[in-house]
This record gives structure tokens, sequence and C-alpha cells, in this order.
């Protein structure tokens, strides 16, 4: 395409890269990956007459036969030399003087090349910080904390997606108050395989409270084929912002494959026993796959200071206590109003989210991948608490720690 030819887009969406070859067979290989990008190139045959054409582009690939031209051309990232042969040393004493950033022969390297290619297109910055949520029992109420997680994100200005991985739940459209808005649902991504385009996804799921849900319909399709998952939970991710996902108790292969791109998950565990030696079960076949695992202590109605303590569970556990979520009266009347899981900014659970929240921004984790963390709390590793009736983070009543959640290196 000419310069004036180029579309316009719109929204987050980027230009396509710029294909600079006169190689009719490279050519149809590097349209063929464009399109599967879901890219629109430019195509030159050597060096663009304005300095801007050379610039703005995304990503410049650059056919081995074109590239003894493009010798006048300024240094700038995002530019790939490709041919027949990669390991050819002219065409790697040209990859140096242009300082490409990679060379490659097709077709070995298609797949690489397609990836970066999406990767360019949609703008792909860090990784979303990814929290699952699974309840330790029947009617813990994790569905409900993960979608006050995605509510409380939302409202402090962070790119939120909702993923509903459990689809015997019901439905978080419906717990949102939004199954009746328009959008794709999880039966639509069943044949989905490979690369999902990030933004593509976003923009095709229903928008509740500022922010995208993926979540089940009502018809009788139940089952995640994993590779589906494989693909939408990594779109999802490539995103950025904060992705909170639902999770069952049942670890199964989708599940798996959901976990895999986890990097928190959050256990809910009601303060009794019983629940404790339920929640033990679904904690081992969770940390089959997750890392990190960590305990959020949900009070129970009538059970104050009769219920176990937040770090004896933690202790019973031997997991790292993520804090308590106190009962909240009035929570269950909202909810059968549409009033959405934490937007009452109050109540005990909003406080938790926020202070969930924050104390991820503290440690580094906000948006961008994994948290870091030091320090030892409950069951060996750290935790924090949210004070019932405050809405301030830091020690709990005694005997509870108070430690920034993550792993690895900053301190709350």
């Amino acid at each position: 395409m000419t310069p004036s030819e180029r579309p316009v887009h719109a929204g987050e969406e980027r230009g396509g890269p710029l294909i600079i070859t006169e190689d009719e067979r490279l050519l149809d290989d590097l349209l063929r990956l464009c399109a599967a990008a879901g890219a629109l190139p430019e195509v030159a045959h050597g060096l663009p007459a304005r300095k801007g054409d050379w610039e703005a582009p995304p990503l410049v690939i650059i056919g081995a036969d074109c590239a003894p031209r493009m010798r006048g051309a300024g240094r700038r990232a995002g530019v790939i030399l490709t041919g027949q042969d990669a390991d050819d040393p002219a065409v790697l004493r040209l990859a140096v003087a242009l300082g490409a950033e990679r060379v490659l022969a097709l077709p070995d390297g298609e797949r690489w090349l397609a990836d970066r290619i999406a990767d360019a297109v949609e703008g792909v910055g860090p990784p979303a910080l990814t929290v699952g949520v699974i309840g330790g029992c029947g009617g813990a109420g994790a569905s409900t904390l993960a979608g006050a997680l995605a509510v409380t994100a939302a409202r402090t200005g962070r790119r939120t997606l909702l993923v509903d991985g459990d689809p015997l739940g019901g439905g978080l459209d419906v717990l949102l108050g939004g199954e009746r808005e328009k959008g794709l649902r999880w039966p639509a991504f069943a044949e989905s395989r490979g690369r999902v385009a990030c933004g593509a996804l976003a923009e095709s799921l229903p928008r509740l409270h500022s922010f995208r849900v993926l979540s089940w319909d009502r018809g009788s399709d139940v089952t995640i084929p994993p590779p589906a998952m494989r693909a939408v939970m990594a779109a999802a991710r490539r995103r950025g912002g904060v992705v909170v996902v639902d999770l069952p108790r049942r670890v199964d292969v989708a599940v798996m494959e959901a976990l895999a791109q986890v990097d928190m998950g959050l256990l809910l565990v009601p303060t009794e026993l019983r629940a404790v030696a339920a929640a033990q079960r679904v904690a081992a076949g969770v940390q089959k796959v997750l890392g990190d695992l960590r305990v959020v202590a949900r009070g129970a109605p009538g059970r104050h200071g009769h219920g176990l303590p937040p770090d004896e569970i933690a202790r019973l556990m031997e997991l790292p206590l993520a804090g308590e979520v106190p009962w909240e009266p009035g929570l269950l009347a909202d909810l059968s109003r549409g009033v959405p899981p934490g937007a009452q900014v109050r109540g005990p659970l909003a406080r938790f989210c926020t202070a969930f929240w924050e104390r991820m921004t503290e440690s580094g984790g906000d948006g961008g991948g994994p948290a870091s963390a030091t320090g030892t709390g409950p069951g060996g590793g750290p935790g924090w608490s949210t004070r019932p009736g405050t809405g301030a983070t830091g020690p709990a009543n005694a005997p509870m720690a108070s430690h920034a959640v993550g792993r690895g290196g900053g301190r709350g």
C-alpha cells in the first residue's frame, strides 16, 4: 500500500508492519503471516522516501534481497531481517549494519514471526497481573470475591478483565446484573486455538461496571476445551492491567491451563473446621499447578468470636494468609437488587479488595506480572490483613501478621 492508502485505525489498534522486499514468494509468505496475525501491512521495495514512513510502523520486516539497499536507514527498534538462509554470513553482516533484532528463515521461523507481528500491532506491554479465586468449599463465596476484586480494580482506574472459569457457577454476568448485556460468552470461544488477538477479545465481551467480563451463558455447553482456555487466557494477559479468574474447586485439564497463567491464587475459606478440611483437599489439587496460593478467611454470620481465627486457618492449611473478609450484613440483599459485589465502598468486602490492590501496587505487582514481597506470615509465607471495621491495612488484632502481598522482593 502507498502511504496515501493507509487505513485509519481507531482505539487501541495500531498500524501494521512495513514489509520491504521484491521477492514475490517471500512477500506471499509474509502477507499470509500478517493476515494470520490480523495485521494490515504496507509494502515497499526499498527505503521509504520520508523519514516518518520508516520510523512510524511498529515493525519493519526486510527481505534479504532488499537488505543491501537499506544501509542508509537510521537505526530503529523492531527490525526483522528474513530470507531463505538465516546463517548466511553476508545476511548476518547486513543484520548487524541495520541493527536488526533478529534474523530468521522461513518457514522455520513462521510461528515466531506471526506472534511478533501480532505483538507489534497490539502494542503489547507488561502482562496483566492475574489473580485466581477458588472456593475452599461449597458456598464459600469465591464468585462474589472475584466480582468484588474486579469491581474494585476498575473503580481505582485499573484496566480489568473478569474471567468466569467455572461453567457450573451460573454465570458471572448474572452476579453482576448484566445477563442481558450484549457481547460474547464462553461458547463463542470454544474453537479458539493458537493466538487470539487481545484487543479483539476485549472488544467482543460485555462491558459491565467499567470492565470486561467473559462469562458463561445459560446454554447446555459446560466445557472449556483446554486449547481454548490456553488461548483466551494468554490473550487476556497480553492486554495488561489485571485479570481476575473465578475458578472451580475441581481441577480438570482446562482449569490446569488457567492456573498455569495465574500469578497468585486466593483460596477463600470460611472460619470453621469443616471448611478447612474441605479446603485442604482443594489446595492439594491447585498446588500441583500454582505455586503461589494464599488463604483468605471468610467470616460467617453469627459467628463473631466463635469461628477459627484466620491465622489458625492459615496454619492448618500451611499457606500464607492474604487477609480476612468479615461477614457483610446486607450483601445478599444488595446482590438480589442488582448491586454488584464490592460496590459498597465502606463495606468489609470492598475494604478488603481495596487493601489487596493497594498492597499489590506497593509491592510492584500491579498490572505487570507476579508481585513481590518478603516477610513471614501464618503458614510460613507472607501475609497481611484488613482490620475489621476500620478499612485500614496493617497489623490486625493479634496474633495476625502484617506483611506485603506478593512474592520475592518488596516490603509492605
